[in-house]
């Protein structure tokens, strides 16, 4: 007599969820068409990042003790950004978060008495339009207070100069599909998860599986395959759309679009935690999207899927901080962009294998068989 397999019998309930899920229209309208009508938004939308036009930074060796520099820092059209490194301020640079750094000096003469110069990228050559003839403006009032008597043109107290430093283009398509992919990740985990075995329980397929030799560890492992074939098989989808169609940056090719997916993998496996958490909470099936919502739509919000955490209050940055979408959507951005490896993602994962460790604890709590 052959004897029972329970790998095989893993794989039989893996191919069986597999063809359920790519029959279910709710699943691939949430998984593929949802995210990709995204990307496709805002990829045709152009490349001028979202970000704000007035951001710009001093230099450390700037002088301020002029009236150039009064007005710059004092005027509601400018927002004075502050680093506490030089890594995180070429970071933005090269991003175009920021205009520039701007430096002033003085000449040591009576005009120009002061140098300023403009240290920036390409990348932000859609923000100069405004920038620069703000500044020129600012400039001129203080030359013709100081020389009231000449005409405007005559005269000037500032003497101005742009450093511009070429950069790889960062654009839109770099910032959102990341985002739109994490998210794709976090509701596919936790919403389909959830309603997988809570239909499983309430139509008595679990109740049939116990009659069979299989054990429950592999009905799970099973179930959980097939979820995750299909959400890599989205990843992959999505990656390839954005990358061909649309330009999104994969610095090291095939090597970042491999370490992507390992990323869409472990960040997976913590969102069908919070699933199967879910799962096991709700009473009926109608009380399962409040519960799934609770997870979903604050990391949707607060997470960086759409612009960057930087652009919320001081008093919301510690809770966008811990949500784990925050550090998949940055891992991804790191890796994708910037040429960083999943080594350099260690603080990135790390907290992704916490939050991993917390939920499955809950989960083995709380997940319900019957």
């Amino acid at each position: 007599m052959q004897q029972y397999s329970q790998i095989r019998a893993t794989l039989a309930i893996t191919k069986a969820s597999l063809k359920g899920i790519f029959r279910s229209p709710s699943a691939v309208i949430f998984s593929f068409l949802f995210p990709l009508i995204f990307i496709l938004t805002f990829g045709f939308i152009g490349d001028s990042g979202g970000l704000p036009v007035s951001k710009i930074a001093i230099a450390k060796d700037c002088d301020t003790t002029n009236e150039l520099y009064d007005s710059i820092v004092s005027i509601n059209r400018f927002k004075i950004v502050r680093y506490a490194n030089d890594s995180a301020l070429k970071m933005d640079l090269d991003k175009g978060r920021i205009a520039g750094v701007i430096k002033i000096s003085k000449t040591g003469i009576d005009t120009p008495a002061y140098n300023y110069t403009i240290q920036s990228t390409n990348a932000s050559e859609d923000k100069w339009p405004q920038v620069l003839p703000l500044l020129n403006t600012i400039s001129n009032e203080i030359s013709n207070r100081k020389y009231s008597n000449r005409p405007t043109y005559a005269v000037s107290n500032f003497n101005y100069k742009r450093d511009i430093t070429e950069v790889r283009q960062y654009k839109t398509i770099d910032f959102i599909l990341p985002g739109q992919l994490g998210f794709s990740l976090l509701s596919a985990g936790v919403f389909g998860v959830a309603f997988m075995f809570f239909n499983l329980r309430s139509t008595l397929v679990l109740k049939r599986f116990f009659a069979t030799p299989i054990s429950r560890t592999n009905i799970i492992l099973g179930e959980a395959l097939s979820r995750v074939l299909f959400q890599l098989l989205t990843a992959i989808t999505i990656l390839l759309v954005g990358h061909f169609c649309f330009g999104f940056t994969l610095v090291h090719g095939a090597t970042t679009f491999f370490e992507l997916l390992v990323l869409s993998f472990i960040a997976l496996l913590v969102f069908m935690g919070f699933g199967f958490i879910v799962s096991g909470l709700a009473k009926n099936e109608s009380t399962i999207p409040p519960f799934a919502n609770l997870i979903t739509l604050p990391q949707f919000l607060l997470a960086g899927t759409f612009f960057s955490t930087d652009n919320f209050p001081n008093w919301l940055q510690p809770i966008c901080k811990i949500l784990p979408l925050t550090h998949l959507n940055d891992a991804m951005r790191k890796v994708a962009f910037e040429g960083a490896h999943l080594s350099d993602c260690g603080t990135q994962i790390g907290i992704l294998a916490i939050w991993g460790v917390v939920v499955y604890a809950v989960a083995v709590k709380v997940f319900r068989w019957e």
